[in-house]
């Protein structure tokens, strides 16, 4: 564990902000260290021939009233600053910390006692805490440390007991209460490791803010008293002759800043080692699996799939949950996409529509929209392309649209970015477009807010935001969940309908295979990141060869479903990402599995015309499945 985050240090320092803070802070650490040893002496000399003086070659920012030259007193006043700003912020940091968690371990009612008193602190401007807190305990140096220190713990408090409230209605923090740890042990064991990375960041830019204090009560008077000196006094000394030699206040003054900086580049720094902003080690390039693809795209493809891969980094590799995905995607053809929760779906879809972000990898033999090669086509000729040609309706439209914006402004963006139009003509246009989709009284609705609009109007919406453009292709990401049945029809009528009148490709993603099976031409069974069934649609006629595709279809509710009969089940659970087989997926859970299924992983073969299939026993799958019906009749 050392080594590794020793590792993650070097991966931090490299960057060019670790680089940069590290440097800063090493030369305010030096300073601070060895100001005192080198310039104490220069600092104090008194030469009444030099009184007030300008910049010069002798005083590079001049001198002081007693002839003291003030670039080395700012230099010397390095170590007192930073010193008493560090133990002002560990002060404060250490109160807060205490009343940050205390009360999750008091009683009730002393708990909210204390968290109504952390909130009425934190409702007072700091300054004005500082100088309560300056007075009660007097002027000096002291005083000062203290009333910085008092003044910082309310914030620091305010965030611990946030982030603990965050973390304690986890599970792993329930687990550990049903198992009778205690809440001191749950608190230090359980909670303040997980909240550790913000409160180093803010620890760090608390010691800023408290340099920024210090030289702040220095400057009035309050703080550092003579002969000793730190930034503020200088500053106010330098202010006095301002006009005489202004950089005598500019020395200090930068020194503040530098110094602050170099704390809060640090912070930054500092999460990136603790927290999951830490670089990833250099990983080896992912080379490609190859896969073969039986068929050629047709001329009127308007999206063609070949091997497609999707990956993410881990420290010890990669992890691809869509691995070698083939397909090809007609114009005016609808294709449905089924799978459980973690096949691959709405990644193969992302990928498509170039929505995986840094760090994920997507990787392809092909991977063309419109003809227009998708993975090596620049950003902005591509933007276009996609932003007027392809729609994206995703899962939860509350999440996909902003709040804070009318849906008809959202709409109308489309067309200002992409089509050239002025704001009243794309607001026009977007008015027309929710006319399409069927939402009523079209134009005041445009101008009402997403949470204004119900579940289904809100899907509708969407719909008629890919509808902006003229889409060749439209995603449809579980378009229907949390839906009731009746809207989901209504949906799933409105995507038909736009198909029908502007030949317009669909993909449909889901988990009901019944549902795509009455709407589509072709479905796409996914596992475990692989296509394993490429079959024609056929309504209630459906006729499955892979296992995996029959025991989805098994587990489908309808009218003639026997309600005394227990529900069917598919045994176990889709293998991890990281954590593939060397055979084929679904052996695991396969009845007719053999041991060529276990250490070969299938290809995609061709059955029929429009139909492939990856399993080496689709005819024992289905006499299987045969058998089992005859059974039930039977009965």
């Amino acid at each position: 564990m050392a080594k590794r985050r020793g590792h993650q240090w070097l991966a931090a320092l490299r960057t060019p902000l670790g680089a940069f803070a590290a440097a800063m802070l090493v030369l305010v650490v030096a300073v601070a260290v060895l100001g005192p040893i080198l310039w104490q002496d220069a600092a104090s000399a008194v030469d009444t021939n030099a009184i007030s003086q300008g910049p010069s070659a002798e005083h590079l920012v001049g001198t002081d009233e007693l002839g003291r030259d003030i670039f080395y007193r700012v230099l010397v006043a390095t170590r007192l600053s930073v010193m008493l700003a560090l133990i002002a912020a560990a002060l404060g940091v250490a109160t807060g910390l205490v009343l940050g968690m205390l009360p999750a371990v008091l009683p009730r009612p002393l708990g909210r006692l204390l968290t109504a008193a952390v909130n009425i602190a934190v409702a007072f401007p700091g300054l004005l805490l500082v100088l309560f807190f300056a007075v009660i305990f007097g002027v000096g140096t002291r005083g000062a440390v203290m009333a910085i220190g008092f003044a910082l713990a309310p914030q620091f408090a305010r965030l611990t007991q946030t982030l603990s409230a965050s973390v304690a209605g986890r599970d792993f923090v329930s687990a550990a209460r049903v198992a009778g740890v205690g809440r001191v042990r749950l608190l230090f064991r359980h909670i303040l490791p997980n909240i550790g990375e913000p409160l180093a960041i803010n620890a760090t830019i608390g010691a800023g803010g408290a340099l920024l204090a210090f030289s702040g009560l220095s400057f009035l008077g309050i703080g550092v008293q003579a002969p000793e000196y730190d930034w503020g006094r200088l500053l106010n000394e330098g202010l006095n002759g301002i006009y005489v030699n202004p950089a005598a206040a500019l020395a200090p003054g930068v020194a503040v800043v530098l110094a602050g900086l170099a704390f809060n580049l640090f912070g930054e720094t500092v999460a990136g080692v603790i927290g999951v902003r830490t670089r990833l080690p250099r990983l080896a390039p992912r080379v490609l699996r190859k896969s073969k693809v039986d068929s050629s795209p047709a001329d009127d493809s308007v999206l063609v799939v070949e091997n497609l891969e999707v990956a993410f980094p881990r420290p010890t590799g990669w992890t691809v949950p869509v691995r070698g995905v083939s397909f090809t995607v007609r114009a005016g053809e609808a294709i449905g996409v089924v799978g459980e929760s973690g096949s691959g779906k709405s990644l193969t879809g992302l990928a498509v529509s170039r929505l995986i972000e840094a760090p994920g990898s997507v990787t392809a033999d092909r991977l063309d929209f419109a003809g227009t090669p998708v993975l090596t086509t620049p950003e902005r000729e591509l933007r276009t392309l996609l932003g007027t040609s392809l729609a994206m309706v995703f899962q939860d439209p509350m999440t996909s649209f902003n709040p804070t914006r009318r849906i008809g402004r959202q709409l109308a963006e489309v067309s200002e970015q992409h089509h050239g139009l002025s704001r009243a003509k794309a607001f026009e246009r977007a008015v027309d477009r929710l006319r399409a989709v069927r939402i009523p009284a079209a134009e005041r609705r445009a101008k009402q807010y997403p949470h204004e609009f119900s579940g289904g109007m809100r899907q509708r919406a969407m719909i008629g935001m890919g509808l902006m453009g003229d889409p060749r292709l439209i995603i449809a990401d579980e378009p229907t969940t949390a839906l009731d049945v009746t809207v989901q029809r209504q949906l799933l009528r409105l995507l038909a309908q736009t198909r029908a009148e502007r030949d317009t490709a669909i993909i449909l993603i889901s988990h009901d295979i019944a549902v795509v099976s009455q709407t589509c031409e072709r479905i796409l069974v996914m596992y475990a990141g692989r296509i394993v069934e490429d079959l024609p649609a056929a309504g209630p006629d459906l006729a499955p060869r892979h296992p995996y595709t029959r025991a989805l279809l098994a587990t489908t509710l309808d009218l003639e479903t026997d309600p005394d009969a227990p529900l069917a089940v598919i045994p176990g659970r889709p293998p991890e990402p990281d954590q593939m087989p060397s055979g084929c997926a679904f052996a695991s859970r396969c009845p007719v599995a053999t041991d060529r299924c276990r250490e070969e992983d299938p290809e995609l073969t061709v059955l029929a015309p429009e139909h492939r299939v990856a399993c080496w026993h689709p005819d024992a799958a289905l006499s299987e499945a045969v058998g089992a019906t005859a059974a039930g009749g039977g009965e």
